[in-house]
């Protein structure tokens, strides 16, 4: 007998762990446009030299055996009816009898003027790249001889939005450029500056976790400007308005981390959505209309527990939990175990899920960790979040590797100019 046709798309937390769970339970098939899977969380650690690329973003030759197929590619349509999955640059779409909707987000600029043009983003390996590359090249137009508020305004930079990829981006960044003043021998000190729209940082975070977060970012010296909108955005410059002022500063460059929509692919599905574009699922993460499609991740609109829905089934808007790698990582053991059920004729399940607890980054030499109620920072914080992450790499052999690579070579961060070791 054939074996049953399972298209996965996406290719990040929700689509690999759900591939790798479905392994061997029929002809598996993931669809990515990226031919690696990236562990986000450490993306910043990446940034700042803390860690290589093999270590967070294994291809996916490296993590799949032969249960599982990859297609690098974008899909461009879905048709429901007829169940089949098109690929740009494929003449011939490929059918499923199950489907995984997993494309993850993509950056939300707001459709604030130049952001999409000039800022950067902070999502993937590139971008990184491109954000190290533009503090060294800053730095590299300071001369050694530079009065100190010539130097601070040559590298100064801004971060959109304080959320915990704010702060997490913001604190490596600052570190590595007082390290590098250090090393450079320059007069004064950098600005790194946080803009954020609300009046406070990290607001769904812990309030224990968020002083400890606060404390970290005075202590690498960055600047935080709460209540303040971006307006515009340039090459050279970010324009922003407080209390009915509005400031053009002069910046090396401009970091967005101050949010995330759907992706295309989901926007031009016809399916049924909420207010924010998320793809309304049932508590089984099955799409209504179609009970052979799920969703997960930052596309889903999910109850969290099934006494928080609505006469209609849906959930409320405060049951929806906000989308998070842990969050994916979760949904996948669930959706997993539900196409298997599905495919079997099996009656399918439901499943709350739970704050794993919380692990920021805050700077090269410092982090915290929230864990069963209590906060640890520093050094001793940052060993804890290295080891933590280890375990939750996709395979044990990918864990062996990182986690010997971790512990013998040291996880010590690659100062501004130096190459990779």
């Amino acid at each position: 007998m054939a074996q049953q046709r399972i298209i996965i798309v996406g290719g990040g937390w929700g689509g690999v762990f759900t591939a790798l769970e479905l392994a061997g339970a029929g002809e598996v098939t993931l669809i990515s446009p990226e031919d690696h899977f990236l562990f986000t969380p450490m993306l910043y650690e990446y940034m700042s030299g803390e860690v290589e690329a093999w270590h967070i973003a294994p291809t996916y030759k490296e993590l799949f055996d032969g249960n599982i197929r990859h297609i690098r590619g974008e899909v461009s349509a879905i048709d429901f009816d007829n169940r089949e999955v098109s690929i740009a640059g494929r003449v011939r779409p490929a059918a499923y009898d199950a489907l995984v909707l997993a494309p993850g987000g993509v950056t939300n600029f707001a459709n604030v003027e130049g952001a999409q043009e000039h800022a950067i983003p902070f999502r993937k390996i590139a971008d990184a790249d491109q954000l190290r590359n533009r503090m060294i090249d800053a730095l590299d137009r300071v001369s050694p001889d530079a009065a100190p508020q010539d130097a601070k305004s040559a590298v100064t930079f801004a971060v959109v939005g304080a959320g915990a990829s704010g702060v997490e981006t913001a604190t490596k960044m600052a570190d590595l450029l007082n390290d590098a003043f250090r090393r450079r021998g320059l007069q004064g000190e950098p600005r790194v500056m946080i803009l954020e729209m609300g009046e406070r940082v990290v607001p769904g975070m812990d309030d224990d976790l968020r002083e400890h977060v606060i404390g970290a970012m005075q202590r690498s010296r960055v600047e935080v400007h709460t209540g303040t909108r971006v307006r515009r955005i340039t090459s050279q410059n970010v324009i922003f308005e407080h209390d009915g002022k509005e400031t053009q500063l002069k910046a090396a460059g401009i970091v967005w981390t101050a949010g995330v929509k759907v992706s295309p692919l989901i926007e031009r599905l016809d399916v049924e959505k909420d207010a924010s574009g998320h793809v309304k699922t049932t508590p089984t993460l099955q799409l209504p209309a179609h009970v052979e499609v799920f969703a997960l991740g930052d596309i889903a609109y999910f109850p969290n527990k099934p006494e928080e829905l609505d006469a209609a089934g849906y959930p409320h808007e405060a049951a929806r939990l906000s989308g998070t790698a842990q969050l994916a990582f979760q949904q996948s053991g669930l959706v997993a175990a539900n196409v298997r059920a599905l495919l079997a004729g099996r009656p399918l399940q439901t499943r709350r899920f739970a704050e794993l607890g919380e692990a920021v980054s805050l700077g090269t030499e410092n982090a915290a960790v929230l864990a069963a109620g209590q906060v640890l920072e520093g050094a001793v914080a940052r060993r804890a979040r290295f080891a933590m992450y280890t375990s939750r790499l996709p395979t044990w052999q990918h864990r062996l590797k990182v986690g010997a690579s971790w512990f013998f070579e040291g996880t010590q961060p690659r100062p501004l100019g130096l190459q990779k070791r």
